[in-house]
């Protein structure tokens, strides 16, 4: 059950609610605005076995986050085919359609993170797996592995962005970052931000409340909260973050 700490930040679980189903394709809304949020959104994809629908992007920039590929499995935006590996973001531009062929037979699952949240829901039609129109593909790829993002030091922590302007994206920063056993000061941001636990065990600190975190947490941090991830294990922490709007990671103001 979803966890409400000081100022409106939001803990949830990943399967947490009714998903709803189409096709192949499950999806479960843990951030939005009729969680509290006012613009970003938090969004578990699992696609089964097989071609999914096309799911037409909304108005609004989706970075995507592959989190596990079973075996094989292929992504199509706008028709065009990219194979991907776990740990790849993906960017997906207003009015793009994706679809999945997950070859595998276990699910597949990424995070999506919409910004601005659409009012209206993803359009889901046929599968789209070639273009409509002869096409030409960008000299930036929509889609970057975590391998080949370089790290960046902080004082407390690491992070590799993967969605920003690079790959098209000046509404939205995706990155996932590396926070070694201890706690980081209390700090906050100016910017609303989403964080999906990838690795380890935590506490997730909204002034002097605080709550459990661990893989598959889904946390919601507004504008201005004070804040801070306390990683209680003995290994790293690793995190999915995504902020909106864009801007740096390592920027933040400490209390």
């Amino acid at each position: 059950m979803a966890v409400v700490l000081a100022g409106g930040c939001r803990v949830s679980q990943m399967r947490e609610g009714t998903p709803l189903v189409n096709g192949t394709l499950s999806i479960w809304h843990q951030i939005g605005r009729k969680e509290g949020a006012q613009a970003i959104s938090l969004r578990i994809l699992e696609f089964a076995p097989g071609l999914s629908p096309g799911i037409t992007n909304n108005d609004c920039d989706d970075a995507l986050y592959v989190l596990d590929v079973p075996d094989q499995a292929t992504v199509f935006i706008d028709g065009s085919s990219y194979p991907i590996t776990s740990g790849s973001g993906i960017y997906l531009k207003p009015g793009e359609t994706f679809t999945v062929n997950n070859a595998g037979t276990q699910p597949l699952r990424i995070i999506s993170s919409q910004c601005p949240e659409p009012e209206l829901q993803s359009k889901f039609g046929p599968p789209l797996t070639s273009p409509l129109r002869e096409f030409k593909h960008s000299p930036r790829p929509p889609i970057v592995g975590l391998a080949d993002r370089q790290a960046v030091p902080t004082a407390d922590r690491q992070y590799r962005v993967l969605v920003d302007e690079e790959v098209g994206s000046t509404q939205v920063t995706q990155f996932v970052g590396s926070i070694p056993p201890g706690r980081a000061p209390d700090h906050f941001h100016n910017y609303e931000e989403v964080l999906f636990i990838l690795r380890g065990q935590g506490r997730m600190w909204a002034a002097e409340t605080n709550t459990s975190i661990g893989p598959g947490s889904c946390v919601y941090l507004p504008r201005g909260q004070v804040h801070c991830v306390e990683n209680t294990g003995s290994d790293e922490l690793r995190l999915l973050g995504v902020f909106y709007p864009a801007g740096s990671p390592g920027l933040r103001y400490d209390v």
